[in-house]
């Protein structure tokens, strides 16, 4: 299992979850001192020191690297976690000239599950389907996402943000018409709000720790992670979930022709 944005939060919590299972996972991450102290955690369940790669998503010449070197040292994936999200500033474009969130939240991850294709559909058979997860959120409602121009900046960092978590659901979608027939079977979820490092600087998310009743842990954001990553009952082709059940996108999140003319330029965009 290859599991993005691994090194805190949900993405950790996860990876740790499915190690004490028995589950052979595969971290990513950004920043190397936390990529060890996440390697450290797993091999504390695990008994055995996991693969794990550093790589940044707001440069899409290190995702195409990482992906390379997945490929090359993985024959099979039988789950991809496309879980690397960042909520930051939009006041300048990566290096790609993308909007930077719009970036990390989606198209690096759009990229690398292309680059891991055949690694997941080389996984799928006599023992299932490969999975493909993507973690979204309820900010999709209120994304303004140009399906034409995926990287295009946007007004504000939440706007950037809700566009990203639309392209997420999206994606899903077109990637279960386009993959299912190989046996990979997409996914999204919503994880609830979540105390972590992710969007430390908002000061809606620095309400956590004074909600804690309205804002999860990372390991119980990880739950339906999880599930979807285990069970039988999560494999839905385009299923999108929440606290392990079927979770509503608005319209502009699951119309088909978005979805498609956002998968034609998204690709233009990675290529």
């Amino acid at each position: 299992m290859v599991i993005t944005g691994a090194s805190s939060g949900i993405g950790l919590a996860a990876a740790v979850e499915l190690a004490r299972g028995g589950d052979e996972v595969v971290l990513l991450g950004r920043d190397q001192g936390r990529l060890q102290r996440a390697v450290e955690a797993v091999r504390a369940v695990r008994g055995r020191t996991p693969a794990a790669y550093r790589a940044d998503f707001a440069v899409l010449d290190e995702v195409r690297a990482v992906g390379e070197r997945i490929a090359a040292d993985h024959e099979r994936i039988h789950v991809l976690v496309n879980n690397a999200g960042q909520l930051t500033s939009v006041r300048r474009p990566t290096v790609d000239g993308f909007d930077p969130t719009l970036q990390t939240n989606h198209l690096a991850g759009f990229l690398l599950a292309h680059l891991l294709l055949e690694r997941l559909r080389a996984a799928a058979g006599a023992d299932g389907p490969a999975r493909l997860i993507t973690t979204g959120s309820a900010a999709e409602a209120w994304g303004t996402l140009d399906v034409r121009r995926p990287g295009r900046r946007q007004l504000s960092r939440w706007l950037a943000y809700g566009a990203s978590k639309q392209a997420n659901v999206l994606f899903t979608l077109e990637a279960a018409r386009r993959w299912a027939p190989y046996g990979i079977v997409p996914t999204c979820f919503f994880p609830g709000l979540i105390r972590s490092r992710f969007g430390r600087r908002s000061p809606v998310f620095s309400l956590a720790g004074l909600l804690p009743v309205v804002f999860g842990t990372p390991v119980q954001g990880a739950d339906t992670l999880v599930w979807l990553a285990r069970e039988p009952e999560a494999l839905v082709p385009g299923g999108y979930f929440a606290w392990r059940r079927p979770f509503v996108a608005t319209g502009r999140s699951t119309r088909a022709e978005r979805a498609r003319l956002l998968w034609d330029s998204s690709l233009a965009a990675v290529s």
